[in-house]
Formats: C-alpha cells, sequence, structure tokens
C-alpha cells in the first residue's frame, strides 16, 4: 500500500468517524426535542426558545451531515482533497480542521464574499 493510499484510507475513517458523531449528535438534540413538552397557550419564551434553538441546531447538523455525506461520496471517486471549484489541492490542514470541506480556502472566501454581496 501507498502513501496516496494510505492517506485515502485515513481520510475515508475521518470522514466516517465525524459521520457517526454527527448522527449521534443528531439522535441526542431529537431525542431532546422529544421530551420537551407540547406548547402551550401559557408556554414561557424560555421554553419557546429553547425548543427553537434546538430545531436550528438539528438544521445545521443536518446540513453538515450532508456536507459530510458529499465529501465521503468525493473521497470513494478518489476525488476527495481537490477544490471543486478550482480543482487545486486542498490544504491538509484544512481537511484536518473540517474533514468535510470541498473548496481550498481561497474559494470558500471568494463565495462567501459573492453571497454577502447578494444580501445586501
Amino acid at each position: 500500500m501507498d502513501a496516496t493510499t494510505t492517506q485515502a484510507q485515513i481520510d475515508l475513517e475521518k470522514l466516517e468517524l465525524a459521520r457517526q458523531e454527527m448522527l449521534e449528535d443528531l439522535e441526542h438534540l431529537r431525542a431532546d426535542l422529544r421530551n420537551m413538552a407540547e406548547p402551550s397557550a401559557d408556554e414561557t419564551d424560555v421554553d419557546a426558545y429553547e425548543r427553537e434553538k434546538t430545531w436550528a441546531l438539528v438544521r445545521r447538523l443536518e446540513h453538515r451531515l450532508e456536507s459530510i455525506d458529499h465529501a465521503l461520496r468525493m473521497a470513494k471517486t478518489g476525488s476527495y482533497g481537490i477544490c471543486e471549484r478550482c480543482g487545486n489541492r486542498i490544504d491538509p490542514a484544512r481537511l484536518d480542521a473540517l474533514p468535510e470541506a470541498t473548496l481550498c480556502l481561497d474559494c470558500q472566501r471568494l463565495i462567501e464574499r459573492q453571497n454577502r454581496r447578494r444580501r445586501i
């Protein structure tokens, strides 16, 4: 097994681990939501706030899970670690910090700037 194959296997294992952790976190949050009392007419603002906060976390984790699944598909096709936009290698430090990254830092920044401009 050469170094490239070994690194690809390590990357795949990291993504699988991140996916498993995400699934566990989602299950805990969904259980919390199920255990929260149903809203009532005299519900306190705190209860509503906690429920909304938990729903927002669930949505954010679901989005991140989709990103991890996308990165896993890329890893299985051999294109993991390659920027989807420019085709350059993604910095390994970026992948260590954010294993589901599919864009290099420069392209990510460019897209974020474009998105901010659209919102204005």
